[in-house]
């Protein structure tokens, strides 16, 4: 995912950005309220983590404006003032979660992940189309230029959840949450597997491939470009 922290604490803004890319995902931090916003209006983040205390323009007035332009991104709070007015007026002015300082990293990243969940799980269409495959999703079959392909269920899955948003790269973590939703049934290796087998059905034969890695950050499925190989 797509996120943005903006965070007046330049330590404190690295350590959480490098949580969050540790675990697949792409982090950038502002330090000032104003930049934040701008950014955020210009490079639409997924999941903005919002601090209260920002110079220039404060983290409640930045996530009014927000609010105000139809910005879709999920917000959640991070900040020192962990009263229940605080929350209660964060989450009133339109944020989607509140954690105070200080806070367990790991708590951290897993509020985050649920955000994008909850802000990027798709409407599962019934026909979905990448190039020259073909997903009929009511009826479990997958085709490419015409040819059909066997796919095992969970094959079948984490092809669907790929195709369904073409372009955007899921973390392993993301891709096993999506899929199999319980902690016990998985660990991200599981993705690999999968995604190594997709290839083998999906590309094989094929010159141009439409499953990519995007090294230390997950896969995409996109169609090939002009620029490709």
């Amino acid at each position: 995912m797509r996120i943005l922290v903006i965070e007046d604490e330049p330590m404190l803004a690295r350590h959480v950005t490098r949580a969050l890319m540790r675990h697949g995902h792409d982090a950038v931090a502002q330090h000032d309220g104003a930049e934040g916003l701008k950014v955020a209006l210009e490079h639409p983040p997924e999941i903005i983590v919002l601090d209260l205390n920002l110079p220039s323009l404060d983290g409640f007035s930045l996530l009014a404006r927000l609010r105000q332009s139809k910005s879709p991104a999920r917000v959640l709070i991070l900040t020192a003032r962990g009263e229940v007015g605080y929350r209660v007026k964060g989450l009133k002015a339109g944020a989607d979660d509140y954690l105070a300082k200080p806070f367990s990293m790991e708590e951290l990243v897993a509020r985050v992940e649920a955000l994008g969940r909850r802000a990027a799980t798709p409407v599962a269409a019934d026909l979905l189309d990448v190039a020259d495959l073909h997903m009929d999703v009511r009826n479990r079959r997958v085709a490419r230029a015409g040819k059909i392909i066997a796919l095992s269920p969970r094959e079948f899955d984490v092809l669907q959840v790929l195709v369904q948003e073409p372009g955007r790269v899921f973390s392993r973590t993301e891709l096993c949450e999506r899929v199999w939703q319980r902690d016990h049934e998985y660990d991200t290796r599981t993705v690999e597997i999968f995604i190594t087998r997709l290839r083998k059905k999906v590309d094989a034969g094929f010159a141009e491939p439409l499953i990519h890695t995007i090294r230390s950050v997950g896969y995409t499925v996109r169609a090939p470009s002009r620029d490709d190989p």
